[in-house]
């Protein structure tokens, strides 16, 4: 509800006022979001080591990446816009050409939003996962929903850009980049989750003795309830074979009553003694 623009509450002539404080509001936001990321890389390294600053310093990095590819979108698409609104306005001021392209400078704005409030997103999710509250998918689906917005800002501003627009181009060439980066912050993020989940689970060198032995304790109830499960495992396997050579004893016996040997099991694999054979 947020992202959709009010435009029954706001006069026409306001609009463009609108476009250029949404645009200027969007490089405000990535503006601050590289900030962010910058202090949180700071405060990563001094209070992290090992495996986990790698993976800190590598999600902060993909995510860096990506804010700049972002805010290069926003230049170029506010460039392309100037150019759209010079080309097509006339003598009409430039207020007059956007109430005039109401629904397409709606459409701008909606985009607009949606870009910058995607950014804010990604950062927060990156701040909480950095400091371990934050769960990895968070960053995961805000970098898609980057890569949605921005196909949505292309789309606005390429419905009255000429073909042959240079803008056109560099913005299109900045949306690839930004699908790009996106990409690898989901992928620094997945392998960064792996690495710091298989680390964890191994990891025992800040617990207490209580702690430690209360870790052994649980490890040894997973491991009886593990070998009960298997011996029940086993005794099933022995019971499928019995029925399984019961019915091949029986299908080895010809209609017209002649007995045909049974095959003797391959030993080392069935560890099973032949039954005999029936009269």
């Amino acid at each position: 509800q947020e992202l959709r623009p009010k435009s029954l509450d706001i006069k026409q002539e306001e609009l463009g006022d609108m476009v250029e404080k949404e645009m200027a509001s969007t490089s405000e936001a990535i503006e601050d979001a590289v900030r962010r990321i910058e202090e949180m890389m700071s405060q990563a390294r001094n209070e992290s080591s090992g495996v986990k600053l790698e993976v800190n310093e590598r999600i902060l990095n993909s995510c860096t990446d990506l804010m700049k590819a972002i805010r290069l979108l926003v230049l170029t698409s506010t460039n392309l816009q100037k150019e759209i609104v010079e080309s097509g306005r006339g003598a009409a001021t430039t207020q007059e050409f956007y109430a005039k392209n109401s629904r397409w400078t709606e459409g701008l704005i909606s985009a607009s939003k949606a870009v910058g409030w995607g950014a804010t997103q990604l950062v927060e999710s990156a701040d909480r996962v950095v400091l371990h509250t934050g769960k990895y998918e968070e960053l995961i689906v805000c970098s898609h929903e980057i890569a949605a917005s921005t196909a949505q800002l292309v789309a606005a501003s390429k419905v009255k850009a000429e073909k042959s627009s240079r803008n056109l181009i560099r913005l299109q060439e900045c949306s690839r980049n930004v699908n790009e980066m996106a990409a690898n912050v989901v992928a620094s993020t997945k392998s960064g989750q792996e690495q710091i989940e298989e680390k964890d689970t191994m990891d025992f060198s800040g617990m207490s003795l209580i702690k430690l032995k209360k870790e052994e304790m649980e490890t040894q109830v997973k491991v009886l309830e593990l070998e009960k499960r298997l011996e029940g495992e086993r005794v099933r396997l022995g019971e499928l074979r019995k029925q399984h050579y019961a019915l091949a004893g029986s299908y080895d016996t010809a209609e017209d009553g002649e007995t045909k040997p049974s095959p003797a099991p391959r030993r080392g694999i069935l560890k099973k003694p032949p039954l005999a054979q029936k009269p």
